[in-house]
């Protein structure tokens, strides 16, 4: 870092990937947190027949 700012950040690609990996997760878990608290979610037996109606299944 140079003055308080950093130009540029060197790290291997399995550190990049697994940072990313997080990074999408917490993304997720995030919005699916919102859904909950916005009421937005099913029981899994609703869903489950959802899908057995929709495909034919």
């Amino acid at each position: 870092m140079k003055n308080g700012y950093g130009d540029m950040v060197i790290m291997s690609m399995e550190t990049y990937e697994k940072a990313n990996f997080f990074n999408n997760l917490y993304e997720k878990l995030a919005l699916a947190e919102a859904d909950l608290k916005a009421g937005r979610v099913s029981d899994v037996d609703d869903a489950v027949n959802d899908i057995r109606k929709k495909y034919g299944l």
